[in-house]
């Protein structure tokens, strides 16, 4: 064969099924693209290609092979039974997605055994018929995920009923009388379920384990939200009288064990409302260089490793922010008083002290125990017009001008302008290096005095909150490089990392081809770095046009959550290769971690159990998602209770999601999301194209975009539900 002539060779069906079998099962461990495929078996003609992918296809039906991408595959070596979680649909699609996967298969009610959505559950997988969806059947529920459920009681002569609104029982539970616990009709409450249904009995049985309030009542619906994710909505007894035990005093050996900054200036800046004053910023000249000062609240010296204020902040995990209260990790007498960095007070701190130059480049630091005594207290909106006062445009990235012959204006104004000028350099070399540069916007409310939204508005993140954030970032990148960057051939030592995992590729294929329609290019690239780098110009090309929330909301889905570990793959978005969270133990446990194995490691001690640091780290990160969700049902319950008085009303919008099921639309005024339910859109049979996000009328052809202006009419507010619903306005 002449060099370059392609292979004539012609396969049947029987052959290429032979040669990819023969392959996988060599490969066994592997995931092969189609061009690893073609490359291994010398397929350099297009029929013997498509020939290859179509029986593939056939193969990964039959589950010969799993298909890990649109064009790669892997042996499946799971046998017919195995073990996964429970997802259950009010729609009656459940799925189960077993261990290792994240492909969910199907499991029809009747084969459900019950199982609830998030139980730990054993399938038998069911024998595939032609042209049919793989189908398994729970065989085993080996876990309950959780046997307490929030609801509205209904209470009857002989007995009772737990309503719940999210209709994940086919009945709702049914509660002895004996068991209502001085429960009434229309009261929220919290039940335990005692006996679950069964092939002999479809019921659920109940008791109530407590009464959170009316219906509608602003405590009830919020301790509600919190009891639905497990979440704790009072502190425990005997962790409030051990933690009204600790005086805060600071002894002589205390002082003897640290490094003295009382005499530096140092402020904090916070939100106004806060209270628990976790950070602070203290700054002094050495010279040509500056002494930068990030110094954290020492919550680890006062919550000792195994007590009983440390088991219930473990458990908890995080503290959890609805639109009205603070749920704390840490009793109140530490959060908000013993380890607050508040002004005038002396306080015990686990500091990073920076020694940088103008260009904020660090010539050295130093991790070390300190006391500290703040200057003052600014909030951020404080900060922020201190700056502003003496020139700083917000959003430039500019630092003030040089003061001239009066100097600063304002009271400690020198320092802050040069925190935000340093912060601002610092700012520049992380997007340079790479960092995603997503500016966030947070849906807020003004609470009157019983818990009623009196107003919605968006805040985006100004420079006082920049400043804020570039110190903090810094800290705890350089307390994970301490720890973690060790030289070749030498383990690290234990650490939980916060990290940040590449994009989904498929996802950014899909980005990619998506913003081609609107006249934007995205490199395909290998590496972080281009990745970043290519993702950060899309966002700046199309910052300010009509498209740039759609192409935001397209881009961020790419994007992997962050989490817990103590194996580091580094922080994508960040753009840094170790980062671990070290500033804000008063609200997160994994701070707290950190501050302990910093103490210890600097103490000389051994590298600690990895295994058990593992756990606590996914612990956390399952705690924080719990919290999350439960801030964003605390935000969709006061935003239908603020549209409720407007029901009626019209509002220019823009489209912010598109499902199959109907429109959601964000008001832009005040930035509250409903939606146009498919039933409402009756002037034409609408198909969904879910690529481009986007739904289409098959007759009339009207589109409706994913970032689309918009004219919506407020139709209802079900608070019961948390749902908003409009109609497309006239």
């Amino acid at each position: 064969m002449s060099k370059g002539k392609k292979s004539a060779r012609r396969y049947n069906k029987k052959q290429m099924v032979e040669l990819l079998t023969n392959l996988f099962q060599s490969r066994a461990n592997e995931t092969l693209s189609f061009k690893q495929i073609f490359k291994a078996l010398h397929f350099d003609t297009h029929p013997a290609k498509m020939l290859a992918i179509d029986v593939m296809e056939e193969m990964a039906w039959d589950d010969f092979l799993s298909k890990v991408s649109e064009n790669s595959y892997r042996l499946n070596t799971k046998g017919q039974v195995q073990e996964g979680i429970f997802v259950r649909k009010t729609n009656g699609k459940n799925s189960v997605i077993p261990d290792g996967s994240d492909k969910p298969i199907f499991v029809s009610e009747r084969n459900s055994l019950y199982a609830m959505n998030g139980d730990r559950v054993r399938v038998s997988l069911m024998a595939r018929r032609r042209s049919h969806i793989k189908e398994a059947m729970v065989t085993e529920i080996i876990q309950r995920a959780k046997d307490t459920f929030v609801g509205k009681l209904k209470v009857e002569r002989d007995f009772a009923f737990l309503i719940m609104e999210s209709n994940m029982f086919a009945n709702d539970i049914l509660i002895p009388k004996k068991k209502l616990k001085g429960g009434k009709t229309g009261d929220k409450a919290v039940v335990r379920v005692t006996q679950w249904p069964s092939r002999e009995s479809k019921n659920l049985v109940g008791e109530v384990i407590d009464i959170l309030g009316k219906t509608g009542e602003n405590n009830a619906e919020m301790h509600a939200i919190l009891a639905q994710y497990g979440l704790p909505y009072r502190y425990p007894k005997a962790v409030e009288d051990a933690a009204n035990k600790i005086t805060g005093e600071i002894t002589p050996q205390d002082l003897k064990e640290r490094e003295d900054y009382r005499d530096v200036w140092t402020c904090t800046i916070d939100p106004y409302d806060a209270k628990d004053f976790d950070d602070a910023l203290s700054i002094r000249s050495k010279g040509q260089l500056f002494e930068v000062g990030v110094h954290i609240a020492d919550v680890s010296h006062y919550v000792t490793e195994g007590s009983i204020i440390d088991k219930e902040a473990q458990k908890r995990a995080t503290s959890v922010y609805l639109v009205d209260r603070t749920i704390p990790m840490l009793p109140e007498r530490l959060c908000n008083q013993v380890c607050s960095l508040r002004p005038d007070e002396d306080k015990l701190t686990y500091s990073v002290i920076f020694t940088m130059d103008s260009e904020a480049n660090v010539k050295n630091y130093r991790i070390v125990h300190t006391i500290i005594r703040s200057n003052r207290r600014f909030s951020y909106e404080e900060a922020q017009s201190l700056l502003e006062q003496n020139g700083v445009v917000d959003g430039t990235g500019q630092p003030a001008p040089a003061p001239g012959k009066k100097g600063y204006q304002g009271e400690y104004a020198e320092q802050i302008c040069l925190l935000d000028a340093l912060a601002k350099k610092l700012r520049e070399k992380r997007f340079k290096n790479g960092a995603i540069n997503f500016d966030s916007e947070e849906l807020h409310f003004d609470i009157d005095e019983k818990g009623k939204p009196t107003r919605a508005y968006f805040k985006r993140s100004k420079d006082a909150n920049k400043l804020i954030e570039e110190f903090m970032l810094l800290a705890n990148r350089t307390v994970a490089e301490h720890v973690g960057k060790v030289k070749k051939g030498v383990k690290a030592k234990t650490l939980p990392y916060r990290v940040h995992d590449n994009p989904d590729p498929q996802k950014l294929e899909t980005l990619k081809d998506f913003v081609v329609k609107f006249g934007y290019r995205m490199k395909s690239s290998s590496t972080k770095n281009a990745t970043a780098k290519s993702l950060n110009k899309l966002i700046s090309d199309c910052a300010g046009t009509n498209e740039e929330k759609l192409i935001q909301t397209v881009a961020l889905r790419a994007m992997m959550k962050a989490k817990y570990t103590t194996h580091n793959i580094g922080h994508f978005g960040l753009a840094f290769d170790y980062y671990t969270h070290f500033t804000s133990p008063i609200r997160r446990y994994p701070d707290t971690m950190v501050h302990r194995l910093l103490t210890r490691y600097e103490q000389g001690g051994r590298s600690a159990n990895r295994e058990k640091y593992e756990e606590l780290c996914e612990h956390s990160s399952d705690m924080e998602q719990l919290a999350q969700n439960a801030e964003r049902d605390s935000i969709k319950y006061k935003m239908v209770e603020f549209m409720g008085d407007h029901v009626g009303e019209e509002y220019d919008a823009h489209i912010s999601g598109i499902q199959s099921y109907g429109i959601y639309c964000e008001i832009d005024e005040n930035h509250c999301e409903g939606m146009v339910p498919m039933r409402d859109l009756d002037d034409d049979y609408y198909d969904f194209d879910e690529k481009n996000y986007c739904l289409v009328g098959r007759r009339r052809h009207h589109k409706y975009q994913l970032g689309d202006a918009i004219r919506i009419k407020v139709a209802r507010a079900n608070l019961e539900k948390r749902q908003l619903d409009f109609t497309i306005a006239e």
